[in-house]
């Protein structure tokens, strides 16, 4: 926390440090973990996830199934059960990245500690380099339209939206972004791709930066546009999938590189969500520095749907009440909710890979834990033809995955109840 106190005061958010070390390190844990028993004998009790578990290697299966215990001051402790977890397996996190990103350019607004600087202040983003692209300052009697921090988090949790993330990405700054993920313990984490056809140099380039007061209009805050020159290196090495890729209209004969992707390991994004969910229960030093309406207020877009947030934006049907709650639900339009359950939770789709992290809280059995599971279904090898088993394999495998963990944590013994109903209480969505 101090070395990155250090930087907001020294200023650097709009400048280029000076190369010490690489901010990207390799992780002791190399090997995978060995599988948890209890988990093993779940998923092979269920039927409607056999096909998949069978052939887990050809899936590339990873899960991580969490329990959680209270003691008699409701104070919670984690048991983590996983199967087949390895850092050093590569996935494509897709939108997991917006998770820390979101937490992140809060923490840095409580750094900045600028005289009316807040996630509802607006923000104007420019343009200083190819590949970049401006946001306008945009005044709107319906502040949901309005593009703050907030309103760029809101968009990313609730509809993991791009642009929204980019606008964030560049705010913090690829350097700051990744310096902080070491320090918080995530070493082999790597955010350092806009979602935007990006090359890698442009992508160490983010772009000028403004807010201003709603009222006077005057300037609160300036970042000038910033250049990461730290190198960094390929903690998994080069990293090539599938047997082909699609390239506008022409199918290239040969893998897709992934060597200079953004990563982050099914662990790492496990341990932001719970850092998030449950600050009190984290280590200090892995603690984002943020305050309590913050935290409530992550929890509320975490939470929601697009249509239960209330967020203008989202109301048309297309959002549907289930919308990206893959373990339990699926992506099933039609799907109807289950009353008392609340998930919290963050997903990745792309490339063939789908991944959940989520925390469950159940107020009508009083049963809580976390699930966290990715899977590849891309049977034709070719990445970027858009021909995945997402609805076929993957979405049933999930919801079936989800279903199966909270079936068995209804029937686990548990002496000390969660009290959910007051965790839930503690969400803002201002």
């Amino acid at each position: 926390m101090i070395r990155f106190a250090a930087l907001v005061a020294a200023g650097v958010f709009g400048i280029a440090l000076s190369p010490v070390t690489p901010y990207v390190q390799v992780s002791s844990a190399t090997v995978q973990a060995p599988d948890s028993p209890l988990l093993d004998s779940l998923i092979h009790s269920d039927s409607r996830l056999i096909p998949v578990v069978n052939r887990a290697g050809a899936y590339e299966l990873q899960i991580i199934y969490t329990q959680i215990n209270r003691n008699a001051q409701l104070q919670p402790a984690f048991v983590q059960h996983s199967f087949h977890l390895n850092a050093r397996q590569y996935f494509n996190p897709a939108s997991m990245v917006k998770l820390p990103t979101a937490a992140l350019a809060l923490e840095k607004l409580q750094l900045l500690q600028q005289p009316g600087l807040t996630r509802r202040t607006p923000m104007r983003t420019g343009a200083a380099f190819r590949c970049q692209t401006p946001a306008p300052y945009v005044a709107s009697p319906d502040s949901d339209q309005v593009n703050t921090v907030g309103n760029y988090i809101k968009r990313m949790l609730l509809v993991s939206d791009n642009q929204a993330y980019n606008r964030l990405y560049e705010f913090l700054g690829q350097q700051q972004l990744n310096q902080r993920l070491v320090e918080l313990g995530y070493p082999e984490a790597r955010i350092v791709r806009r979602f935007a056809p990006c090359d890698t140099t442009a992508n160490r380039y983010t772009n000028p930066i403004e807010f201003r007061d709603a009222n006077t209009k005057q300037i609160v805050f300036h970042q000038a546009a910033a250049y990461n020159s730290l190198p960094y290196t390929f903690p998994l090495g080069p990293i090539f999938k599938g047997n082909a890729y699609q390239a506008g209209s022409r199918i290239i004969s040969q893998p897709y590189n992934f060597t200079t992707a953004n990563y982050l390991p099914l662990q790492s994004v496990t341990d932001i969500l719970k850092s998030i969910l449950f600050p009190q229960a984290t280590p200090s030093t892995q603690r984002f520095n943020l305050t309590t309406d913050d935290y409530a207020f992550l929890k509320y877009y975490l939470h929601h749907t697009p249509h239960s947030s209330g967020y203008s934006l989202y109301k048309t049907a297309r959002y549907f009440e289930a919308y990206k709650k893959y373990l339990y639900y699926g992506r099933q339009p039609s799907a109807t909710l289950k009353s008392g359950m609340h998930i919290y939770n963050i997903v990745g789709m792309s490339h063939g890979y789908l991944a959940d992290v989520a925390y469950f809280a159940d107020t009508n059995n009083q049963v809580e834990f976390m699930l966290s599971a990715v899977l590849y279904v891309n049977q034709d090898g070719i990445i970027n033809d858009g021909a995945y088993e997402y609805e076929s394999i993957g979405m049933p495998f999930l919801a079936a995955l989800g279903q199966a963990i909270y079936t068995y944590e209804t029937k686990r013994p548990k002496s000390i109840k969660p009290n959910l109903t007051q965790f839930i209480e503690q969400e803002t969505n201002h």
